[in-house]
């Protein structure tokens, strides 16, 4: 057992936090579908847990590297969710769950700009860096569940501005130092979720809403939805590495993004009825790609290579 907590990644946090979110994803189809997606990244924090338990210094070690430092963000995030996930059974607990891991999330982005941001270095920026400022907007996702909207709405702000300054970052080092490993290449989908996940939080939690500003951030949303769809294709070929992880969240916060303005359009009486297909289309992506992904690396873990 020891062997195989060893083989845990940070990347399984993004895997977890993409299983858990798919769980949301699907709940309108089936509240079971749910539960199963939800017991799947339960299955996976306890992996995580075990990492950090058992192996404390490996951890650390991690953390100094900026990649993993700030894929690490996908932990907090997953744990917004799943609390959610326990609250009918746990009661007020979730909520301190909750507000645990968004002040796990706050800890990440003090220590990662005092870390790598401060001093930084272009060539290691990367699409990654998105889920350590937008990553937050989670709370904002998730806030109703705790009637803490005015928490989130103030979180979804942030992580909006966030989103504008660190798009000129990323997109600026991506087009200015082309060459990137391909163990990291797969980093590159993240573009998909940072607006997606900013549209999400804005239909959550925001009390007053604009249609122009939503269908704005639709329209950027699907843009580099498509451009991340396409990369990841083109990544499948390529062996296992472990940020194949980002094959997982960006999709299905895509999904959820159009479907909550699908359904956001319908309650200010501005129903949009092709985004109905763009919803069932998205989701079927979503749920293939997490599925891939997940038995990926599975296998990673339980094939007996290191």
């Amino acid at each position: 057992m020891k062997n195989i907590v060893q083989k845990v990644s940070i990347p399984f946090c993004g895997v977890m936090l993409g299983t858990a979110a798919l769980g949301n994803l699907l709940q309108s189809y089936s509240e079971g579908v749910r539960y199963v997606c939800g017991l799947f990244s339960a299955f996976l924090l306890v992996l995580v847990l075990l990492k950090l338990v058992l192996f404390p210094e490996k951890v650390k070690e991690d953390m100094s590297n900026p990649i993993l430092a700030s894929v690490a963000g996908t932990f907090p995030m997953a744990l917004m969710i799943l609390s959610t996930y326990v609250k009918p059974f746990i009661g007020r607990a979730a909520f301190y769950i909750w507000m645990l891991a968004i002040i796990l999330h706050v800890i990440l982005i003090i220590y990662f700009t005092v870390k790598f941001i401060v001093k930084l270095q272009m060539p290691k920026v990367f699409a990654s860096y998105y889920i350590v400022y937008v990553g937050i907007v989670t709370a904002s996702v998730t806030a109703p569940a705790y009637e803490k909207t005015g928490i989130g709405s103030a979180i979804f702000w942030f992580g909006f501005v966030s989103l504008l300054i660190l798009f000129i970052l990323v997109t600026y080092r991506y087009l200015k130092f082309k060459e990137i490993p391909e163990p990291a290449r797969a980093l590159v989908c993240i573009y998909a979720a940072p607006t997606s996940l900013c549209i999400a939080g804005y239909v959550q939690s925001v009390a007053w809403k604009s249609k122009a500003f939503l269908l704005g951030m639709l329209a950027a949303a699907t843009i580099l939805y498509i451009f991340a769809l396409v990369k990841a294709i083109s990544f499948l070929k390529f062996p296992f590495y472990p940020s194949m992880a980002a094959f997982t969240f960006p999709f299905v916060i895509s999904a959820i993004a159009t479907k909550q303005t699908m359904a956001c359009f319908a309650n200010m009486g501005s129903p949009v009825p092709a985004l109905k297909t763009a919803v069932l289309v998205e989701t079927g992506i979503a749920v293939a790609l997490v599925a891939y992904t997940y038995v990926r690396f599975m296998m990673a873990l339980f094939g007996g290579k290191k």
